[in-house]
């Protein structure tokens, strides 16, 4: 195969991917947002966490929160969880590698609060005790992951959200989550301001 189709198949496999996801996802997307927006509205917060690329989805979503997406307006509460060098360093040192968003949680989440949580597989221990964490103060999950939704998809309660992307390969979910992301922003936006036409 050379190069130009690889990079047509993969536009095609991405497009594939995302079209199957929103057909299977998008009304869960927006019962989401609603619930973003609900505890933004109460005075909360979303807190969000993942490792590598997730990590930096993490960031993203949460610098389109505090800053703006598409629509100037005020500033929302979020904070990621993967930014802060020195506290994750000493608590992976000082403890453990797997309790570096879960510790933060502990002394930051509060009732009411939401936790972004994001893991492609779905089995980053340090995610999953996140999500643990997160119920134990009294908040509310947001899951974004793919294939089975692995021990994370096993830990949600009632009032989480799954945000489950139909496929197995990794980039292929990223990307997904990507767009989510974005749909939840654009939609915590279009209810803030009630511009939904």
């Amino acid at each position: 195969m050379d190069l130009v189709s690889r990079i047509h198949n993969n536009f095609s496999d991405s497009i594939r991917t995302k079209q199957e996801a929103a057909d299977v996802l998008a009304p869960v997307i927006a019962m989401a947002s609603e619930r973003i927006l609900t505890c933004l509205v109460s005075g909360n917060k979303i807190l969000s966490c993942g490792n590598g690329g997730s990590a930096g989805d993490a960031q993203h979503f949460s610098s389109e929160m505090l800053n703006r997406f598409e629509l100037e307006r005020p500033g929302l509460p979020a904070i990621a969880l993967t930014t802060d060098t020195s506290t994750l360093t000493s608590i992976a040192n000082d403890d453990q590698f797997s309790a570096i968003f879960s510790r933060q949680i502990q002394a930051l989440g509060q009732p009411g609060d939401i936790l972004l949580a994001i893991s492609t597989s779905g089995n980053s221990e340090n995610v999953c005790a996140a999500v643990d964490a997160a119920h134990e103060r009294e908040m509310s999950v947001i899951a974004l992951s793919g294939r089975d939704g692995g021990m994370m998809g096993h830990q949600l309660q009632e009032q989480d959200y799954e945000l489950r992307v139909p496929a197995t390969n990794t980039a292929r979910i990223q990307e997904t989550h990507l767009l989510i992301l974005h749909c939840l922003c654009d939609l915590v936006d279009q209810q803030l301001l009630g511009t939904m036409s």
